[in-house]
């Protein structure tokens, strides 16, 4: 490839004629240059399915663009990819354009999943271990992300090559959110996930815990569908911070369907998010930030 190609090259290496024929090192440096540009790092985890760390992910980038910061989420569950249907896009997908892949954007939020690429909603991926990697690298390196704040990585679930590799391509990664639900079987996988982060020295910011207790409209009890309080316990053993607990709430699920987030209403588990947020903030940006959060909530 001619230096003045070298010099043209949008950095979408997979759509690319020429691929393959730019050197490792022009690769790298587009990569270095554009993951530069993203301010804070943050990847949300699991350890297991069904905990609703989509919906945490989701509903912290929305936060966190309402208060003024610039936001983009990746999705890096290839084979079980959520956030679109949650930001309600899932009929949108990704194009490419000089600067390379260009991402989705839902209230302002800049978003790049599979689910955008794939021509039907039911399409499976049927993917083996590198193909994965491969999509992921793409969608790290190959995406006109431009200037954020920050960017929120949706880990799939385990604690195997996927979110192992995406530890290992983000360089300065500001921290890792643990997701569980507050029964043992949950807690159990989260554990691991945390073990995991630790092992990788990823800075730990917090963990939630989700679908703590259900609020009763008609009576006004808690009722403790899945106990109460497993995640704040485990934070304690464990030496993590605990970022706070959002109640189960019947609305959530419906306004997840139409792709309608929940922080922000005067609901008990949109109140218990604020929080959560401002502890986010206050571990990366100080505690001016969340004091400010918690003055606009």
């Amino acid at each position: 490839m001619s230096s003045s190609n070298e010099d043209s090259c949008d950095g979408s290496c997979g759509s690319c004629s020429e691929r393959g024929k730019c050197t490792d090192a022009n690769a790298d440096d587009r990569t270095s240059s554009r993951l530069g540009r993203l301010k804070h790092k943050v990847v949300v985890g699991s350890g297991k399915g069904g905990v609703g760390k989509s919906t945490v992910t989701v509903n912290l980038a929305v936060a966190l663009k309402r208060r003024g910061y610039s936001v983009g989420i990746l999705d890096a569950d290839i084979t079980g990819p959520n956030i679109p249907k949650l930001l309600g896009i899932d009929n949108r997908r990704l194009t490419t354009g000089p600067e390379g892949i260009e991402p989705a954007t839902a209230e302002g939020i800049k978003v790049v999943s599979m689910a955008l690429v794939m021509e039907s909603q039911d399409t499976a991926v049927i993917w083996r271990g590198p193909m994965k990697m491969a999509a992921i690298k793409q969608f790290l390196e190959g995406v006109n992300w431009g200037d954020l704040d920050f960017i929120l990585v949706d880990l799939p679930p385990g604690t195997s090559d996927e979110p192992i590799s995406i530890v290992q391509m983000l360089p300065d990664l500001d921290g890792a959110i643990v997701v569980t639900t507050p029964q043992d079987l949950a807690l159990l996988d989260s554990r691991k996930a945390i073990n995991m982060f630790q092992a990788m020295n990823v800075p730990l910011i917090g963990i939630v815990e989700n679908m703590s207790g259900l609020f009763c409209p008609h009576c006004g009890q808690v009722i403790e569908v899945f106990k109460k309080g497993g995640g704040e316990k485990a934070a304690g053993e464990m030496g993590a911070p605990f970022l706070g607990a959002v109640p189960l709430d019947a609305e959530i699920g419906s306004l997840g369907d139409r792709g309608v987030t929940f922080t922000g209403l005067e609901t008990a588990a949109g109140k218990a998010f604020e929080k959560i947020v401002s502890g986010v903030l206050a571990r990366l940006c100080g505690s001016k930030a969340a004091n400010a959060i918690l003055k606009e909530a």
